[in-house]
């Protein structure tokens, strides 16, 4: 049976890259200080929308009843929830969450409707949690092994720009020109003609040095003073504004010369009245990408007629945190392990319980060796 288009299943290598980059972000959100949180799936459909439902990704949730008929809907990212979440937590809370996520829209290549989300938020935040948040996002990607670079904007510079050139319906003028580089330029502007704010979109075509007239622009030159300090490089793209209404301060979007679409992006906001800020990205569409090493030092035991020894065998290899799986057919066992890319085989039988050693076979060189208990742990530890 084939799954619904835009769900995936996950095994074998692939599910095992995924949790090693789990492994590696988590850590780096850790090592900066942000705890883990974990949230409903299902929300109130009401909940999910509130205050942002003329946004492009509130109205691709899904909805679903319960039997009450009560109106429910699959949560389509982790920040509204943090509405909840947040109270009566003291500041700076700083928090992390990694999970599913729905979206009801168009399936491509690089977009799912289920995908898993990663997301890290400060509520109670300033310029300097900002960086400290691109800071985490750099690291995370050259763990990863992933090329990125960091594009910058201020919605408060746009809205200023647009206040300038007396623009009304900022919010969907805003929408159009993020669609920049999304979008042919000829696309933007016929869609920029509906609000008569085509003659804007030559402003945000300028070199950095013109935005330096506008009082917002000293938000991005603080930004960028803080990045120094720690030595990250952020790019400033006047153009970018992200979908979503409640930016209010810098926006973010990770970029890769690998891929067309962004891998990451986040920015600034009110949560409970409190300013905030985060970072999010989908681990799908960054896992195509990602170098990690999956290989760890399993190793299939094989007992011959020795099940006694085996068991004792296995037993001692996991405390000292050696996966191994316990098989008890020579030609089984080989054939599992080429196919699910075990390193190790150990066989036990009559000659190695005579010698009172282990017949060690590397599967990719085919070299066998006899090893004593702690020469074998040794190996399989190192």
């Amino acid at each position: 049976m084939e799954t619904v288009k835009g769900f995936n299943d996950v095994s074998g290598e692939e599910a095992l890259k995924r949790e090693r980059m789990k492994e590696i972000i988590v850590g780096t959100f850790k090592l900066y200080g942000f705890e883990p949180a974990e949230t409903p799936v299902i929300e109130y459909e009401e909940f999910v929308k509130e205050g942002n439902q003329s946004d492009e990704a509130v109205s691709d949730i899904f909805k679903l009843q319960d039997k009450g008929k009560r109106n429910l809907a699959l949560r389509y990212e982790f920040t509204f929830q943090l509405k909840r979440i947040a109270r009566n937590k003291k500041l700076p809370y700083k928090r992390y969450q990694i999970g599913e996520v729905f979206r009801d829209e168009p399936v491509s290549s690089n977009r799912f409707r289920q995908f898993t989300q990663c997301d890290a938020d400060i509520i109670g935040s300033s310029v300097k949690e900002e960086v400290e948040v691109l800071a985490l996002t750099s690291r995370i990607f050259k763990e990863l092994g992933i090329d990125s670079e960091i594009y910058a904007n201020n919605r408060k510079l746009m809205n200023e720009i647009l206040d300038g050139e007396k623009i009304s319906n900022k919010e969907a003028v805003i929408k159009e020109i993020d669609k920049l580089d999304k979008l042919p330029e000829k696309v933007v502007l016929e869609n920029l003609k509906k609000y008569k704010a085509d003659k804007i979109l030559a402003i945000f075509k300028k070199p950095e040095s013109y935005f330096k007239k506008y009082k917002s622009y000293s938000e991005i030159e603080e930004l960028k003073k803080y990045c120094e300090m720690y030595k990250i490089k952020i790019n400033f793209q006047p153009s970018l504004a992200r979908g979503l209404s409640y930016y209010n301060g810098p926006v973010f979007e990770i970029k890769t010369k690998d891929m067309k679409e962004s891998i990451g992006g986040g920015g600034s906001y009110l949560v409970n009245g409190m300013q905030s800020t985060g970072i999010s990205f989908g681990l799908d569409r960054v896992a195509s990408l990602a170098k990690v090493k999956t290989e760890e030092k399993r190793a299939v035991i094989i007992s011959i007629a020795q099940e006694k020894k085996a068991i004792e065998t296995a037993n001692k290899l996991r405390e000292n945190d050696i996966p191994v799986i316990l098989m008890y057919k020579v030609s089984n066992a080989l054939e599992y392990a080429n196919s699910a890319n075990i390193p190790y085989v150990i066989f036990i039988g009559e000659e190695e319980i005579k010698q009172k050693k282990f017949k060690l076979r590397d599967m990719k060189s085919g070299k066998e060796k006899m090893l004593a208990e702690d020469e074998l742990i040794k190996t399989l530890r190192c």
